[in-house]
């Protein structure tokens, strides 16, 4: 089979690295271009990437000789993944789907626009529909949610579609690489916790609902729901560990709910390839999961869940864990551009 070419966009940054990575011999695309500012562009990749590479212990091969080009639509591709920075994404992403390109973003620009699918394909696969009524000819949009929601929405899921969810409180627990590089400074973090990460809470509280909504009459309907967010930055380097408080309308035992997680796994048919099998890992240690153990289950992309136990104020409680930077991030796109593939988007 041939594969599909694709593009980076903002491949020089943290996220746009990590895309880089992730697409070395991936199965169903071939990287073909890669994108970044003017300060780049005329280089090849590795020469750009001299003492920026921070994601693994080689450039990719196929990456290094690639001309670096500005975030314009002439790349050689079909489809292009969006690692840019927000402040420049949102019109750089329309203008290439204007131009007939799939966009798989990973910017907050268009998440919340009601024609862009909010994606994860475990949770929502059916809002992939929405692209049909974007305006942008052959071309189209779609998002993937910020990472600490993504960890949170894979944990809620199972429970909603098993019991019914009415109310959600969530306190994370943030991995430094999650504020891109340099991150944060040392003097900040070192011997620290800091209880504030801007615009951080606010996509947790609404993302959520979007994303465990529905379609009705071609528009997307917010899940009813309510959800409280306090977000934190650790010192550690990789890895979204969150605590959750749940309230529930059936009221399930343990066992109930263990099982939900484990027996969740929607994706199992379809076999694409960067999708976890299982998607959610439920850790039975009374001190799991941890970041340094548990973040790269499944390459990075599983979830993990632990702690379940009843809570004497809502129904129950319990800890998720994500990596930031796959699942929360580039290889959330990609899982997202599979399923594009599999449903026929894009070929």
């Amino acid at each position: 089979m041939a594969k599909i070419k694709v593009g980076v966009l903002g491949a020089t940054g943290m996220v746009g690295q990590r895309f880089v990575q992730l697409l070395e011999n991936h199965p169903w695309f071939e990287l073909s271009a890669v994108a970044a500012s003017e300060r780049s562009a005329e280089k090849s990749y590795e020469d750009v990437m001299q003492g920026r590479w921070n994601v693994s212990d080689h450039i990719p091969k196929n990456a290094r000789r690639l001309e670096v080009q500005l975030c314009e639509p002439n790349l050689d591709c079909e489809l292009v993944f969006s690692a840019l920075d927000a402040g420049v994404a949102g019109k750089i992403e329309e203008n290439f789907a204007r131009h007939g390109y799939k966009v798989a973003s990973n910017a907050r620009n268009h998440r919340m626009s009601p024609d862009v699918p909010l994606l994860i394909p475990e949770v929502n696969a059916d809002h992939l529909e929405m692209v049909k009524q974007q305006n942008y000819g052959d071309g189209f949009i779609v998002t993937n949610p910020n990472c600490s929601t993504i960890g949170l929405v894979m944990g809620l899921k199972p429970l909603q579609d098993a019991f019914g969810l009415k109310q959600v409180f969530v306190t994370t627990m943030q991995a430094l690489s999650g504020a891109g590089y340099p991150g944060v400074a040392s003097l900040d973090i070192l011997d620290n916790v800091i209880p504030y990460i801007s615009g951080e809470e606010e996509k947790m509280e609404t993302e959520t609902l979007k994303l465990l909504g529905s379609i009705e009459n071609n528009q997307f309907r917010n899940a009813p729901i309510s959800v409280s967010a306090q977000c934190n930055r650790v010192h550690v380097k990789d890895g979204h560990l969150e605590t959750v408080n749940v309230s529930l309308d059936k009221k399930p035992g343990v066992d109930e709910v263990i099982n939900a997680f484990r027996d969740f796994n929607p994706l199992k048919t379809l076999k694409l390839p960067s999708a976890p099998n299982p998607p959610i890992v439920v850790k039975a240690e009374i001190n799991r999961p941890q970041p340094k153990h548990d973040r790269d289950l499944g390459n990075g992309m599983a979830v993990s869940v632990g702690r379940i136990r009843k809570c004497n104020n809502t129904d129950y409680k319990f800890i998720v864990l994500s990596h930031n930077t796959i699942r929360g991030a580039a290889g959330a796109s990609i899982l997202n551009a599979e399923l594009m593939k599999s449903k026929g988007l894009i070929c």
